[in-house]
């Protein structure tokens, strides 16, 4: 079963997940702490936005933010899924709150140059890098399973919401105060969040001990290389995120030289695509009970495409702001369905591995994207820019009935099925022994042999995922009727952990499947290499 939050059995599906104290309690410093981070992104780019070349200066800024989690979220997955979440989690807040308020010190005392500035945005960008795949993955933790779409709903309107209300608030603080104080506020966001963290009491199953990093990492990436339904997600967020971050990027530049606006103008723009958001997490919902997961994408795609399209061409802050509202909403609604489908289609063990993946899409592809649209910008100029993103965007929204979500997505059966018969061994086989070779034989008639194939080929991806680093299936030349699956495991321990952790209830289905087929019960064999035999024979 894994990691479970005490709260969890409390919580009632009729109050939804902020009927759980702490769900709500962690949800508010979230939030917070979000505001925060946008009231210090907002004052980093208005520092630079009235310098030559603005465009470039200000997508830097997001970029510094943003790529961090190209290098460090596979690496955090792998923290999140074999240390202490929560413990994790203040570690990396506390790291942070000391980086915001140095910011804060050398930025009022006049010391935060251009350079310091994106530093200091990357080096709290990868803070946020590391933390993000354990934030995602304790959300099972605080909420059942028939609650995450509402969760994920949820962290998006946190999200959003801190869109609408952080862009706000600094663009007023700024036309009274200084930068420093909006940096200031963030550092002091950081602690709110320490405080909950504290609060939160985990209790912790485990009945084996917590993988090695590096095999850990190595499993994780072999789970996302052989599960389609999560290839297909990072498929569609890589094709949504990159055009759309276009508009993130270059909100600034459009506001202060195409619209001729200050700081206020644009906040508004910033709270406008927040409160668009809001609006569309609220409804979100009834969208789901009306519309499948590819449905509610292309037609989120297409209204944020729209969006970005007339606020590229449109000279009016009335109609860009009025725009930007429906904008905000087809963000949201593509956000959180790509992330309520990434959640409810990952088992337990690989989530925060698998759900860094993700963010690597997701949030760098932001980053990429915001670095490549502010290049682009400097010949095409930010309106042609714009233009270009918009339709990419369009065209790959367009792309869904050729590449839509998998059949299934979010609705498998994920929860741990330990139904494997345990090895027989005549001598102990230590954690790292191996590679473990594992033979299994099966007898099929010749009318169920093409089913029985194509099962077997089903079940070939559940073994890779699961741990298996090679699969073949071999006929016996002399008679056809004998097939042996033969798959290679780098260790006994993982092989183990086959057996008693990774094997979900769809995981259960394919070998069911494929056992029914066979008209005598398949018999299994474990071979070690032979100097562990003989070693402990």
């Amino acid at each position: 079963m894994g990691v479970v939050s005490a709260n969890r059995q409390r919580t009632r599906v009729s109050e939804g997940p902020l009927g759980d104290p702490t769900y709500r309690m962690l949800w508010a410093a979230q939030l917070g702490s979000a505001v925060g981070g946008w009231m210090q992104s907002v004052g980093a780019q208005w520092m630079l936005v009235h310098r030559p070349g603005a465009a470039t200066w200000v997508s830097l800024v997001q970029a510094a933010s943003l790529l961090p989690v190209m290098f460090v979220s596979l690496p955090a997955g792998v923290l999140a899924d074999v240390m202490d979440r929560r413990r994790l989690l203040i570690g990396v807040q506390s790291a942070m709150t000391v980086l915001a308020a140095l910011l804060t010190v050398l930025t009022a005392t006049g010391r935060t140059t251009p350079a310091v500035l994106i530093a200091f945005t990357f080096l709290l960008g990868c803070g946020q890098a590391v933390g993000n795949p354990a934030w995602q993955a304790i959300q099972p933790e605080l909420v059942p399973r028939e609650q995450i779409p509402a969760a994920a709903a949820l962290g998006s309107l946190s999200v959003n919401v801190a869109r609408a209300v952080g862009p706000a608030l600094a663009g007023l603080l700024l036309t009274v105060t200084s930068t420093w104080v909006l940096f200031g506020i963030n550092a002091v966001s950081f602690t709110a969040v320490i405080l909950a963290l504290l609060r939160w009491r985990r209790t912790e199953e485990r009945n084996t001990a917590p993988e090695a990093v590096l095999a850990a990492l190595h499993a994780g990436g072999r789970y996302v290389r052989h599960a389609p339904g999560v290839r297909r997600i990072l498929w569609r967020a890589a094709l949504f995120v990159v055009p759309a971050s276009a508009l993130w990027a270059l909100l600034p530049v459009i506001a202060s030289e195409h619209l001729h606006q200050g700081s206020g103008g644009y906040g508004l723009l910033l709270a406008a695509l927040g409160a668009g958001a809001v609006g569309g997490a609220l409804g979100m919902g009834r969208l789901r009970k009306a519309l499948t997961a590819n449905q509610l994408l292309l037609f989120s795609g297409l209204l944020y495409g729209a969006g970005a399209l007339i606020t590229a061409l449109s000279a009016s802050l009335p109609v860009v702001a009025a725009v930007s509202v429906v904008t905000g909403a087809g963000w949201l609604v593509t956000l959180s369905t790509l992330n309520t489908s990434m959640q409810l289609t990952l088992p337990a063990w690989v989530r925060a591995r698998a759900l860094a993946a993700y963010l690597i899409v997701f949030l760098g592809g932001q980053g990429l994207g915001s670095l490549l649209w502010g290049l682009v910008a400097r010949p095409l100029g930010t309106q042609g820019t714009l233009v270009l993103a918009a339709s990419l965007l369009v065209v790959g929204t367009a792309s869904l009935p050729l590449f839509p979500l998998l059949p299934g997505t979010g609705t498998l059966d994920r929860t741990v099925s330990a139904h494997w018969p345990e090895p027989a061994l005549v001598f102990d086989a230590v954690g790292d022994t191996g590679p473990v070779l594992v033979e299994i034989a099966y007898e099929v008639t010749p009318e169920d042999l093409p089913e029985f194939l194509e099962a077997a080929q089903r079940l070939s991806r559940s073994r890779l995922r699961t741990g298996a680093t090679r699969w073949r299936l071999y006929q016996d030349a002399s008679d056809p009727a004998k097939l042996y699956e033969v798959f290679e495991v780098p260790t006994w321990d993982e092989h183990l952990r086959q057996h008693h952790e990774r094997t979900t209830g769809f995981d259960q289905q394919l070998l069911d499947r494929v056992r029914a087929l066979s008209r005598t019960e398949p018999r299994s064999r474990h071979l070690l290499p032979a100097r562990s035999a003989a070693a402990r024979g």
